[in-house]
């Protein structure tokens, strides 16, 4: 069950055991080898880099997405991500039209520091993130306030939703670790408006 998380000018809850351990086992095991992942090039501090992460975009035929100066065009969807869409918007009560997989292969793959305000997704975007696989922790802090953060681990089979003014008034980041860690995959649902 979602639990809303106290984080000021924010609107984030969290289920920690939105999938049973069994089915997010099968669902990391299937995604991991169907999903076509690849190596996404950023622009960062103006040149073009490897993302420090393997991923694939995918989505409903309409649903085209700029990310770092580049389009992607989404990918299918397979079935699996088919039948959890259906679930997160029973859950949420939105439309998804897409998700972006992300695979982190250990504790050197990261995402830096970024909201997820790209004008595709709309003024208050809802964003459903699954994680599965290796627990990862997630950083939140506030564009204005730096006192205001918090740090969240996402455990196998785990929901945060983030909606309302959440990406207007936070950047969120999972930072590189030394730490050994197993592969993680983290699947962000999005509503495209086209």
């Amino acid at each position: 069950m979602l639990s809303a998380l106290p984080l000021p000018d924010a609107d984030l809850s969290l289920d920690r055991h939105f999938l049973d351990p069994d089915r997010a086992d099968a669902l990391f095991a299937r995604l991991r080898g169907q999903i076509a992942w690849e190596t996404h090039r950023i622009k960062l501090f103006g040149r073009a880099v490897d993302s420090p992460r393997l991923s694939c975009w995918i989505g409903d035929a309409d649903a085209s997405y700029v990310y770092s100066g580049t389009r992607f065009e989404p990918r299918p969807w397979p079935e699996p991500l088919s039948e959890l869409r259906d679930d997160l918007s029973r859950i949420t009560g939105e439309h998804f039209n897409s998700v972006l997989a992300n695979l982190y292969r250990d504790g050197r793959d990261s995402m830096g520091w970024h909201s997820d305000d790209e004008p595709e997704l709309g003024p208050q975007p809802i964003i459903a993130s699954v994680s599965l696989g290796a627990t990862r922790r997630l950083r939140f802090k506030s564009r204005q306030n730096a006192t205001q953060s918090v740090a969240l681990d996402l455990p196998n089979g785990s929901l945060l939703v983030m909606r309302g003014d959440t990406q207007r008034n936070y950047r969120h980041a999972l930072p590189k670790t030394t730490k050994p860690v197993a592969e993680r995959i983290n699947l962000t649902f999005r509503r495209i408006i086209s």
